[in-house]
């Protein structure tokens, strides 16, 4: 019996090149010993125009989803364009944080020596599940203690952030998590805390079919966590703001 053949190693972008987009980078991220789950940004490893390839390449294989569901998006003029449509939302908009880089913030010294206990909240953010890709809405605050050597940065930057951390397929434990991540190493204040409260529609549209449940995370780090006080403050002013 013949031996397999082994498995080709590309020396170059070039002789990367004849592999579809999606191949191609995934052969960077093993190179690089990089993860790629699904709530991971990969944007590092994606290179100019193959966002492009890969849409057309999501675009090609949604369709094939959509005649295996047996739908004849030929004749029916409400799904000509579905994999075109699904394609461009999942690598530009509900999944953008993963084929793109962290946004530009501009961050500012804390020249007044702030250290008070700052709130930002409520910020509204959308991700979906990782297990059945549904939709997740809900709602993020944040507590920042900051100190003399703190980053300062703007409140629409808070938003921004959330916005390219949540748009990704996840769960919202972790998805909390690497927000938290994130903000520390931005900010690197003295103490913070996050929490998130969403509806999933994976409860909403299948399974139980429960519409009234929701999910309630935090993270506490630094001060949030070993001052009980400060804490204590952080979550009654969240109750006042969300009128309990």
């Amino acid at each position: 019996m013949s031996p397999e053949p082994a498995t080709p190693i590309f020396r170059s972008e070039e002789d990367l090149a004849r592999l579809p987009a999606s191949e191609r980078i995934r052969y960077r991220l093993i190179g690089a010993q990089c993860r790629y789950h699904a709530n991971d940004n990969i944007a590092e490893h994606i290179a100019d125009g193959e966002l492009d390839e890969l849409q057309a390449e999501v675009e090609a294989r949604m369709k094939e989803v959509l005649r295996a569901l047996v739908i004849d998006t030929e004749s029916d003029h409400n799904t000509n364009d579905t994999a075109k449509r699904v394609a461009k939302m999942f690598l530009h908009e509900v999944f953008k944080g993963r084929y793109t880089g962290m946004p530009s913030v501009t961050e500012f010294p804390n020249f007044s020596r702030l250290n008070e206990l700052m709130i930002v909240g409520p910020v509204k953010v959308r991700s979906a599940c990782s297990h059945h890709l549904c939709p997740i809405l809900g709602k993020v605050w944040i507590g920042v203690l900051p100190n003399e050597f703190s980053n300062l940065i703007g409140l629409s930057k808070y938003a921004r952030i959330c916005d390219w951390v949540m748009s990704r397929p996840q769960i919202q434990e972790e998805a909390v998590i690497m927000l938290a991540d994130e903000l520390q190493e931005r900010v690197k204040p003295d103490g913070l805390a996050i929490v998130m409260e969403a509806d999933h529609f994976c409860m909403h549209w299948r399974g139980v079919k429960d519409d009234e449940s929701m999910m309630t995370n935090s993270v506490m780090r630094g001060a949030f966590l070993k001052d009980a006080n400060l804490r204590r403050e952080f979550l009654s002013l969240l109750s006042k703001k969300n009128g309990g």
